[in-house]
């Protein structure tokens, strides 16, 4: 590891080891334990414990107070509010070891968790999701969903820039920001007219 790619706060705790990508930041009382992957540009903010064999994309943002258990992948451009919470396994007891049964959670580029937020294990969140403050997501969300409540109800589509999309005619909805163009191409799949869900927004 060398200290000259990404920047470790001394109270942080890196074991080794791990993979780190450049100009990460990891700040004040984290842990991130052994075989954990973090990509390119990440913050860290207090306090945030990355498990063993997590994957964590390029340019993800986790705010203070944020758990990754094993089983959890973020793909590129994830945003994990403040004190949001994963789960790995859907019945644990303190009595009764269920290592072999971690389940998979997995969030797609660019979705957005907010905070104190409930993530159950074994989901997938879609490409740009956007989860409310304190929704419970128990099951898979769509790309561009906007989700909330207990357990959270799809309630709206959000753009790539982050806001509630707006019909516009024809069944076009359009971001109030960007003003990209979004429709529906199949109930429940929402896409983008004017830019790839692949590729980056354009650089300012």
């Amino acid at each position: 590891m060398s200290e000259q790619k990404y920047s470790i706060h001394p109270t942080a705790v890196v074991d080794d080891p791990v993979n780190i990508g450049e100009g990460t930041n990891i700040w004040h009382f984290c842990h991130v334990m052994q075989g954990a992957r973090l990509g390119k540009a990440c913050v860290l903010g207090q306090n945030v414990f990355i498990a063993d064999h997590v994957i964590v994309g390029n340019n993800v943002k986790l705010q203070n107070n944020v758990s990754l258990y094993t089983g959890v992948e973020l793909e590129d451009d994830v945003f994990c509010g403040p004190s949001c919470v994963f789960t790995n396994v859907t019945n644990p007891r303190s009595q009764v070891v269920r290592r072999h049964l971690y389940e998979r959670t997995l969030v797609r580029r660019g979705a957005t968790i907010g905070a104190n937020a409930t993530i159950v294990c074994g989901v997938t969140i879609g490409r740009y999701a956007f989860i409310g403050a304190g929704a419970v997501v128990v099951d898979d969300v769509p790309d561009y969903a906007l989700m909330l409540g207990v357990p959270a109800q799809q309630k709206g589509w959000m753009s790539r820039h982050g806001h509630r999309l707006q019909f516009l005619k024809d069944e076009i909805l359009t971001c109030p920001e960007s003003h990209w163009r979004y429709r529906e191409v199949e109930p429940g799949v929402l896409r983008c007219l004017d830019w790839s869900e692949d590729q980056a927004l354009p650089t300012p």
